[in-house]
């Protein structure tokens, strides 16, 4: 295990060469760092290492193959920045793998994302229209999640349905405040024409775990309903509002 010490003189500066070099990669192909500071200290820093060790920025998040440099070039190591970034991680995902050098949009709307998160679980502030846009393409929703989305879809800011999967038994003894429809397992396809007419409105299903919705969530995109969300946790861990009765 070679050891290297990142308080050290030469690691400082090779550091701060580093972080030149990737400066220059932005600016030269049009890309913008990460809005996750996190990542680019941690990129860079291993940019930095194998620059000490092997004398060549190689990928970080890769293993560096060969144990000569002759070894290492017919190995075909990853450099940064590397040839799958350029040609196809960073046009097709707006990232690289390592995810230091982002497409300015992905960037963009990843830091959208990012606060989104933030406020959904904080609740320091209200989500703005943009926020709850991207928290609702989410495949899997948390408690948090689904409180945020129905305040906000109470101040007309959003729209989507929710809907309890679960048996009337189970809906009678409480459901989510704001659920629009109950349509259970056992009869879900007998009971899909309520909204069989709203296959481009956003859907939230949930059930007691998050297991029979995950089901139902698969069901209804094979059927054709464009974006479906679950609550993973299930109304078991729901701290909002609950209604009980018919």
């Amino acid at each position: 295990m070679i050891k290297i010490d990142m308080n050290s003189q030469e690691f400082l500066d090779e550091q701060e060469k580093t972080k030149i070099f990737t400066d220059k990669v932005c600016a030269s192909k049009g890309w913008v760092y990460n809005p996750i500071e996190d990542v680019n200290e941690g990129v860079i820093m291993g940019l930095t290492r194998n620059k000490l060790i092997f004398n060549k920025r190689y990928c970080p998040c890769f293993m560096v193959i060969g144990e000569t440099k002759e070894e290492r070039n017919a190995a075909d190591n990853r450099i940064c920045p590397c040839k799958p970034a350029i040609e196809h991680e960073i046009p097709e995902d707006g990232h690289c793998h390592c995810g230091i050098f982002c497409t300015p949009e992905y960037a963009k709307a990843n830091a959208i994302e990012i606060a989104a998160e933030e406020v959904a679980h904080s609740h320091s502030r209200g989500l703005t229209k943009e926020e709850c846009e991207v928290i609702l393409k989410h495949p899997q929703l948390d408690g948090d999640e689904i409180e945020s989305l129905l305040e906000a879809r109470e101040l007309g800011m959003i729209e989507f349905n929710l809907i309890d999967v679960r048996e009337w038994m189970e809906w009678k003894r409480g459901r989510i405040a704001g659920t629009d429809y109950l349509i259970p397992t056992t009869s879900f396809y007998n009971q899909l024409g309520q909204i069989e007419d709203q296959k481009d409105k956003p859907i939230i299903v949930y059930c007691l775990t998050g297991s029979r919705s995950a089901y139902c969530q698969e069901v209804l995109k094979d059927m054709g309903w464009k974006q479906v969300s679950n609550y993973r946790q299930g109304i078991i861990a729901y701290r909002g509002k609950v209604l009980k009765g018919e």
